[in-house]
């Protein structure tokens, strides 16, 4: 009899499955679609110019990734509340609204960077970009302003999948698999030179973005997960940033085992994947043109609508997908905004679509040091977190993060101040 009592009070495996497949998505999407168009041109970049070297950056980077992750979900579900909304009420409006004008300016960059992705992939097939730009920016904007929520985040995760593209190319290329876990599991100080510090801080600032903490945040309150399924959140951080770095470090071999070892000069993400195809076969070359096609435009697609809640949450708007826009005409009004001046500007003629990508990502190294501030605050907040408060060795490792970014960003400014002026 106990042990009947026992099975009907203990959930089964099929429902605990359940359980999980209901919660993730959050972590599993803002992980993977940080991914985007600046990301694989970092990437690229990394692996034709260092080949394997920094590898081994990836591994910190993804530790700091998953707790800063974690900590922005695990916020986002014991309070019930945006990043956003608690900066506001924490540190007051002023700080709210000048976090806000640099955090839209980084990230017009950043949806500028997707479009010029999503440029890029339509070249390496022979597409327009006056044709592909103006499409997939439609598509997008009614993706968001058409769908809801299960929709869309069913789409990304969908989106997810068509990452093991650069998996598959990289298998195909076959690389010196004992060179690669050398290179990945033992750092090399000596590549840290002023050369190489525009790529270190583009790695940090690609994987580590300041939008992506607002989004995952935003998510996990639209979505309604509870506290009791904490466990499971923490899982769907976990997973989503280990898929993360395993493609970025397929794409890095890609053009290190290529383009590097060729010693030929890239200037664009299509350039990357044309080089493939005399080096490592023509399906290597379009495996890569559709992922960088599926980053760009599920980026361009989640980027501006991470803006959009940010905005609306710091300034107490109504925001959310499953809203209309008579609900909330702010939050699909900046979305949409952010959409044309993007796709607008890619489509100047002459524009150098591989320097937005870069640099980009090198803005948002600069500026997440100052969103960690606030999420590792919050996190000790009781009246925000209750008893999910952050623990002190959590904390240590937390406050370490950020102080090994600022020294990179101090390094890269450094370097860069000595080659302009001296």
């Amino acid at each position: 009899m106990s042990d009947k009592v026992e099975k009907k009070g203990s959930p089964s495996f099929y429902t605990k499955l359940l359980i999980l497949l209901s919660i993730v998505g959050p972590g599993i999407i803002t992980a993977n679609i940080d991914n985007d168009a600046g990301g694989i041109a970092t990437y690229s970049l990394v692996g034709a110019k260092t080949g394997f070297k920094l590898l081994w950056t990836l591994m910190p980077i993804t530790v700091a990734l998953i707790m800063v992750q974690e900590m922005s979900a695990r916020m986002g579900i014991a309070s019930g509340k945006g990043l956003a909304d608690l900066i506001r009420e924490k540190f007051g409006l002023k700080v709210t609204f000048y976090s806000l004008f640099l955090l839209i300016f980084a990230d017009l960059g950043n949806t500028m960077a997707e479009f010029a992705g999503i440029a890029s992939a339509g070249e390496i097939f022979g597409i327009s970009k006056y044709i592909s730009v103006p499409l997939c920016s439609l598509f997008v904007w009614l993706l968001i302003t058409k769908g809801n929520y299960k929709t869309v985040e069913r789409i990304f995760i969908a989106g997810c999948a068509v990452y093991l593209s650069y998996i598959v190319s990289g298998f195909i290329i076959g690389p010196d698999w004992g060179e690669v876990a050398k290179a990945t599991f033992i750092p090399d100080f000596d590549v840290l030179t002023s050369e190489n510090m525009p790529l270190i801080v583009g790695l940090v600032g690609t994987s580590i973005t300041p939008w992506m903490q607002f989004y995952i945040q935003s998510a996990v309150v639209e979505k309604g997960i509870s506290t009791k399924h904490l466990w499971h959140s923490k899982l769907d951080v976990i997973v989503g940033c280990l898929f993360m770095v395993m493609v970025t470090i397929f794409i890095i071999i890609c053009c290190a085992v290529t383009i590097h070892s060729a010693g030929v000069q890239i200037s664009t993400a299509a350039d990357a994947a044309r080089a493939l195809e005399p080096l490592a076969g023509k399906y290597s070359s379009i495996l890569f043109g559709i992922g960088l096609f599926n980053a760009s435009i599920f980026s361009a697609a989640l980027l501006p609508l991470a803006t959009s809640y940010y905005v609306c949450e710091g300034m107490g708007w109504e925001s959310g997908v499953d809203k209309t826009f008579k609900e909330a005409p702010n939050f699909f009004t900046i979305f949409t905004l952010l959409i044309l001046i993007a796709a607008a500007m890619i489509l100047i003629p002459g524009i150098d679509l591989f320097n937005i990508l870069i640099w980009t990502q090198v803005i948002n190294g600069v500026l997440i040091p100052i969103i960690l501030l606030f999420i590792i605050n919050l996190c000790n907040d009781p009246d925000v977190m209750g008893e999910y408060t952050n623990s002190t060795a959590y904390n240590f490792i937390s406050y370490g993060i950020v102080l090994l970014m600022l020294i990179i960003n101090g390094a890269l400014i450094y370097y860069e101040a000595v080659q302009r002026f001296f």
